[in-house]
């Protein structure tokens, strides 16, 4: 269909002349196969005092927006954004997204310390625009005040999502977790850990990232033998876990071990080594580790390199696919040492 386009000559006649045709950008001659390597997005959530803050300002060159109570004592010199006489606003935050995007400065990496601290001062400022006292009473209520606040967090992440464009910086958002009882419509309901936001607001935000990491103490159940009671035991190592489980939610873009400690330089090793490799040495590593399971005692190793030779055929020379099942032996190797160290 042709279009044409209507100008007015001096004696107030029209003539139409042919607009331009509009050449489309998507075409088969436009399709690539580089690999991304965007600045990171991540969000890390944990129980109190575990370590988060310390994990992120061990990243490249960090600059803080602390929402919370500011930055630890025991960190020491810590870029950040200072904290109001009369506390922080929604657009504070915003502004001091906007001013590392158009700015020059030589920070690598913006920390949000926390978002669930971040949350009230957004319903704040949803309340003051809209004269009223409560998220509740916004709109007239039916909810419409969490749906502005959904859009509120879409509007924050577009500003972060520049920065990142701008300026090639990596994104961590820290947040706290709390326990909720998770109701599974196949089975009863148990409780999980979640993160500490609405749960409209913590979808968007697990959305936008390229990891969800769920961060805790390392801990044990010991059964006493002879009295039968159950006793927690920690050891005292902070781990981050990367993919989701019946205990807590979790997941990744990157191929990564199922936990990893909490440690900003083991994490960014483990992003490297995740990323697509070579499929004939991912296809060594995991023959390796097969051989490796063999030297455990009471292992069916046999039943166990039949399960990974079919499922290294059906993942062919994709390197993702293949990077996750050696990552699953590696770790069923870890386990087993660390059985035979306590042994």
């Amino acid at each position: 269909m042709t279009t044409t386009t209507t100008a007015t000559r001096g004696n107030g006649s029209q003539i139409k002349t042919p607009a331009p045709t509009r050449q489309p950008r998507m075409t088969l001659a436009s399709i690539c196969k580089t690999p991304r390597s965007d600045p990171m997005r991540v969000l890390l959530y944990s129980v109190e005092k575990c370590g988060k803050t310390t994990f992120a300002a061990h990243a490249p060159s960090p600059i803080f927006i602390c929402p919370e109570d500011g930055i630890p004592p025991g960190l020491g010199a810590v870029s950040h954004f200072p904290a109001p006489a009369d506390g922080w606003t929604w657009q504070d935050a915003r502004d001091a997204v906007r001013a590392l995007t158009t700015g020059e400065h030589a920070y690598k990496t913006l920390v949000v310390d926390t978002v669930d601290w971040l949350e009230p001062l957004l319903w704040r400022d949803i309340c003051e625009k809209a004269n009223v006292a409560t998220l509740e009473e916004v709109g007239g209520g039916y909810g419409k005040g969490f749906t502005a606040a959904v859009d509120g967090w879409r509007c924050f992440l577009s500003d972060l999502e520049q920065l990142r464009k701008a300026r090639g910086m990596h994104v961590i958002l820290l947040a706290h977790s709390w326990i909720k009882n998770f109701k599974d419509p196949e089975s009863e309901g148990w409780d999980r850990y979640i993160l500490k936001t609405n749960e409209k607001a913590a979808g968007v935000l697990k959305e936008w990232v390229d990891a969800v990491l769920f961060a805790k103490f390392e801990e044990f159940a010991n059964k006493d033998a002879r009295t039968k009671r159950v006793r927690g035991i920690s050891s005292g190592e902070r781990v981050i876990y990367t993919t989701r489980s019946a205990a807590y939610d979790a997941g990744n873009r990157y191929s990564l071990p199922d936990r990893i400690p909490l440690d900003w330089d083991a994490f960014e090793e483990a992003v490297k080594a995740g990323r697509p490799a070579d499929p004939a040495a991912l296809r060594a590593a995991i023959s390796e580790a097969i051989a490796d399971i063999a030297l455990t005692p009471n292992v069916d190793v046999a039943d166990i390199a039949l399960k990974v030779n079919a499922a290294v055929i059906a993942a062919g020379d994709n390197s993702a696919e293949l990077a996750r099942i050696h990552n699953k032996l590696a770790a069923m190797v870890s386990q087993k040492e660390e059985v035979s160290n306590v042994g």
